[in-house]
């Protein structure tokens, strides 16, 4: 039975893996294409997700992040204080629960705005913080920089 377990654990990971590079293809595409991403909408809730977002982390730079940043436990449970701002990525996420489909599904995410997907500058977070990140990216408008310097492949 483990075998067999461990099988079906392996293919269930790779459906996964394929599935989240194709999101982060599809994505990269669209931000490359689209004349002024800060027109661009992921959701039909991304003023929702955007405003939270800015409540919950008020200050946060979103142009060069870290996976720190993101996953250490400080951030996902207690508070972590950063430039006086308590930062709590776990009830922020579960605010977006029955809200947003698929919030909690590992999305890869781009670490620098300025760069495309690649395993230096990817790491993955749950699907709304991904939302939340890239529509703030969007709104400020970052994702137009990336089409200077990446090309989509």
């Amino acid at each position: 039975m483990p075998i067999i377990f461990t099988n079906f654990q392996r293919s269930i990971e790779m459906s996964w893996a394929i599935a989240a590079y194709d999101h982060a293809e599809t994505h990269f595409s669209l931000i490359c294409v689209v004349p002024d991403c800060r027109q661009l909408r992921l959701t039909s809730n991304d003023s929702l997700i955007y405003k939270k977002f800015r409540q919950a982390f008020p200050d946060m730079e979103v142009e060069h992040l870290t996976e720190e940043m993101l996953k250490s436990p400080e951030q996902k449970e207690a508070s972590y204080i950063r430039s006086n701002i308590r930062m709590l990525w776990r009830p922020f996420c579960m605010e977006f629960e029955g809200v947003i489909e698929d919030f909690n599904q590992g999305t890869l995410l781009r670490l620098d705005a300025n760069k495309g997907y690649d395993e230096a500058n990817t790491c993955v977070v749950p699907r709304i913080q991904f939302l939340a990140i890239e529509i703030a990216r969007n709104r400020q408008g970052l994702n137009d920089r990336v089409k200077k310097t990446a090309t989509v492949s």
